[in-house]
């Protein structure tokens, strides 16, 4: 389990263009919506979001989101604009363990790709991260083959720390990762403001 250093975390946090929050299962419609129009581009790396995608898809995942939270497994985040409040993609930390370490993902809806929606959602969520939930660590991980992916963490100012051999799985394939970290020294004078 992770050690908290606070003991009310967060439902939302601000970055400049953007509102990071904790999904809601209101959200069905607009993550069905975000999911359907990039499923060309996302499934290739995040199976999740197959061609039969569903609503029923988001909401049997909307419903894991509070649970786990509680049990302090994985915190699922939805970008949306400041402005619009459209959802312009999701984010968050998992694979929790108690060293304390997590593992960082994020996808960008289609229409928003290369507006550097999941750097700066990345770079909040690592602030989160890190003040919140008292990690000493987190890293992206992402198959050789991804390079969206790649250009976020590095984008966010992640470590470069190797590539692992035989480390994913998708679809079936073997892949080669590339392993990027950030320690909290990494994040002075990057506070998003906390709601």
């Amino acid at each position: 389990m992770v050690n908290l250093i606070k003991s009310d975390i967060p439902l939302s946090f601000h970055t400049p263009r953007f509102t990071i929050r904790r999904y809601k299962l209101d959200d069905e419609a607009m993550l069905f919506e975000a999911a359907s129009e990039s499923i060309n581009e996302v499934h290739p790396f995040l199976p999740w979001c197959h061609p039969e995608y569903s609503i029923e898809d988001s909401r049997s995942w909307l419903l894991t989101i509070e649970p786990n939270w509680n049990e302090e497994k994985a915190y699922g985040f939805a970008i949306t604009d400041n402005e619009s409040g459209k959802l312009m993609g999701g984010c968050g930390l998992n694979s929790i363990d108690v060293d304390p370490i997590a593992n960082l993902g994020y996808w960008t809806r289609s229409s928003e790709v290369g507006k550097g929606v999941a750097s700066e959602a990345t770079i909040g969520l690592l602030n989160f991260g890190f003040e919140y939930l008292g990690l000493m660590r987190i890293e992206i991980m992402m198959s050789t083959h991804n390079e969206a992916s790649k250009k976020v963490a590095v984008n966010a100012g992640a470590t470069f720390e190797g590539t692992l051999r035989n480390r994913l799985q998708l679809h079936g394939v073997n892949h080669d990762a590339l392993l990027y970290s950030f320690v909290p020294d990494d994040m002075i004078g990057t506070r998003p403001q906390q709601n």
